[in-house]
């Protein structure tokens, strides 16, 4: 039986409208191949997309017995964000950690077990 696994790309000064058709070429052939890999492996890609930059994202900061603090980005404390991420599952946390090594990237990726939670308990 096979585990959810998420994995966050992370990756410095994120900017896909500065990409040329090339480089944008080039990053989803490494895309394909880490997806064909899972799939050879005999598992399951179950969701997966690239987020856009950092300057268009919002942070939302919850506060006791307040409105939440809500912000634009950028946001100074970070340096390489999250562009993208993909649900896939493995059968072993080694397989896990194998696949997710086959994703491109000119930062790091995190790769995650995903919690099954049990919501009627």
């Amino acid at each position: 039986m096979s585990d959810e696994y998420v994995l966050l790309i992370h990756e410095p000064d994120w900017d896909p409208d500065s990409m040329t058709p090339d480089e944008w070429r080039e990053a989803m052939t490494g895309h394909q191949a880490f997806q064909d890999a899972v799939v050879a492996a005999g598992e399951r890609i179950l969701a997966t997309s690239a987020l856009q930059p950092i300057t268009k994202a919002t942070k939302i900061t919850p506060r006791a017995g307040e409105p939440p603090l809500i912000s634009d980005g950028p946001f100074s404390e970070t340096r390489e964000v999250v562009t993208g991420f993909y649900s896939f599952t493995a059968s072993t946390p080694e397989q896990a950690r194998e696949l997710a090594a086959l994703v491109p990237t000119g930062g790091w990726v995190e790769l995650y077990p995903v919690l099954a939670l049990d919501l009627a308990r």
